[in-house]
């Protein structure tokens, strides 16, 4: 209720901006299309629920971090003192990840995207975008790019809960440099540009996580063989 409470309420604060939130979403492609181009609205009801729609969205990623901390003030009673410890920078980190991706997305991809649709639409057809369809389109990149920066979180949670190790991780680079160009292909317009700039922050992202769970491990393993130094037989009968 909390979540729910919080989100109304930023929804309402943001509603009398929804089209500003759209057109400041929409320009990307608006700086792209050639002089006198404009998007069109082909749904009657289109022009009211899509900037609807962005608000709500903006209004979803404005509460995350509140709507998080519900989540984690549930769960956390629920858990060790170790996975309080982790669980905690994981959700601050995944958030984080999740933004720059999507501010990635916004900034760089989508102005490569549109010129490079704008500049091979062919000779005498008008480049004029649904409003509608554009949304579904950029959301798309923004789910696949804000995925595609967890890449580190995945890697850190998988050696931390022992299902992988490092040397399994860097033995694996092979796949996950065709893995990645593979996502870039499917995810990303067909252009070579917009593919690689999916796939290389993906791999430099995947070898980012790979150097801070190799750390961390040290740490673990630091940490436990001082606490089994420091361990007498003596200390058996305090417990």
């Amino acid at each position: 209720m909390r979540i729910f409470i919080c989100l109304l309420l930023v929804m309402i604060a943001l509603f009398p901006f929804a089209n500003d939130i759209y057109h400041m979403l929409a320009m990307p492609m608006l700086k792209s299309l050639p002089a006198g181009g404009q998007m069109i609205a082909t749904g009657v009801v289109t022009p009211f629920f899509v900037p609807m729609k962005v608000a709500l969205l903006t209004a979803f990623m404005i509460s995350l971090p509140y709507s998080l901390y519900q989540i984690w003030a549930f769960v956390a009673p629920g858990l060790f003192t170790h996975e309080r410890r982790l669980i905690g920078p994981m959700v601050f980190a995944s958030t984080l990840l999740f933004l720059c991706g999507m501010v990635f997305a916004y900034c760089l991809v989508l102005p490569v995207v549109f010129g490079f649709i704008a500049q091979t639409a062919p000779e005498g057809v008008a480049v004029m975008t649904d409003i509608s369809k554009y949304l579904d389109f950029a959301m798309g990149l923004f789910i696949a790019f804000g995925l595609a920066f967890e890449v580190p979180v995945a890697v850190v949670v998988l050696v931390t809960a022992n299902i992988v190790s490092v040397a399994a991780l860097r033995e694996a680079r092979p796949y996950v440099v065709v893995g990645a160009f593979v996502l870039g292909a499917i995810f990303t317009p067909p252009d070579i540009v917009s593919q690689f700039m999916l796939a290389i922050p993906l791999l430099v992202l995947y070898e980012a996580g790979i150097l801070v769970a190799n750390v961390m491990q040290h740490y673990r393993s630091g940490n436990s063989s001082v606490k089994s130094s420091q361990f007498h037989p003596l200390d058996e009968q305090k417990f």
